[in-house]
């Protein structure tokens, strides 16, 4: 089974919910799908098991020997990525070189250029991680200043978390998935068995929350809803449920707004390691909900395949 978490929009404190189901859920593999900016490794102190390189884009390089300074290559850039600078030594008086960070990889350059002076070699665009923690396997990444392919890497982390929970007998897969509803978290999210959105009491959260939501009923997965901070604007939590439930989506949990939650993780603890309290015990009511729609959706998905023999 794949539970994903996600957001809609950062800040909500999607990675520190997962944190906390790291605690509670037993068995599990544990995946951070948000790419660009991974932090859940810092609350569950994770030891590195595993290094990769991720390799999935190419880079042009201007060899200075070869070219003769035409600028074809600078006119056909529709990245301006090639730049031109007064070079007495070079050929024609000008150096042109390829900036790394607007450089697409698209091959334009390499394709027009008359001299084939352009190299169009593969280069590391981050590096993917399985590391150990005291809750588990996980697995996670770091891509590179600037890098694309953010939604092959994510899928390359589902696939070897897969894999890891195959070869463990794990029973499930927890993903803390990337904000936004752009190509990374539909990498996050596609098969998955149950998304939970993690959300807040403001407009700009109900905004990005509808949104996520398309997506998702676009991919037919069932959903259910956690809003954190809920008591921060009780008035708006209320609007977000009504709607929520109007499109068939379980609300599952209220956070309540507690800045123990910041200190834990400033401390670079789950949360719910905090002792019996109020905003624990919501944590583990929303886990006792989230295992309930796990094993309801575990229970059809056999009857199905049952059914079609």
């Amino acid at each position: 089974m794949e539970l994903v978490i996600l957001s809609g929009k950062g800040g909500t404190g999607k990675t520190s919910l997962v944190g906390s189901l790291a605690v509670m859920a037993k068995n599990k593999v544990l995946v951070d799908c948000d790419v660009d900016a991974a932090d859940l490794h810092l609350i569950l102190d994770a030891e590195t098991d595993q290094d990769h390189s991720f390799v999935a884009s190419r880079r042009a390089s201007i060899d200075d020997e070869k070219c003769t300074g035409c600028g074809i290559c600078e006119n056909m850039c529709r990245f301006d990525a090639v730049k031109m600078t007064p070079d007495p030594n070079a050929a024609g008086g000008v150096k042109f070189e390829i900036d790394k960070y607007a450089c697409e990889g698209c091959g334009v350059c390499t394709h027009f250029c008359p001299e084939d002076a352009i190299d169009f070699e593969p280069v590391e665009s981050g590096r993917w991680f399985v590391s150990k923690t005291r809750f588990g396997p996980m697995v996670h990444a770091r891509l590179g200043i600037a890098e694309g392919n953010s939604g092959r890497l994510v899928s390359l982390l589902r696939r070897t978390a897969q894999e890891l929970a195959e070869k463990e007998d794990r029973d499930l897969t927890i993903i803390d998935g990337p904000p936004g509803i752009g190509c990374p978290v539909i990498a996050s999210m596609t098969g998955a068995d149950y998304v939970l959105i993690v959300t807040e009491p403001s407009k700009s959260a109900f905004h990005d929350m509808d949104r996520l939501l398309q997506l998702i009923t676009h991919f037919d997965i069932p959903t259910g809803l956690c809003i954190n901070k809920f008591d921060i604007n009780p008035e708006l939590t209320a609007e977000m449920e009504r709607y929520a439930t109007s499109k068939g989506t379980a609300v599952l949990a209220r956070i309540p707004f507690d800045p123990r939650i910041t200190k834990a993780l400033v401390a670079g603890r789950p949360f719910v390691e905090n002792g019996d309290n109020d905003t624990t015990r919501a944590f583990h009511g929303l886990w006792e909900k989230l295992r309930e729609e796990l094993k309801n959706i575990s229970v059809k998905k056999n009857k199905d395949k049952i059914n079609k023999y």
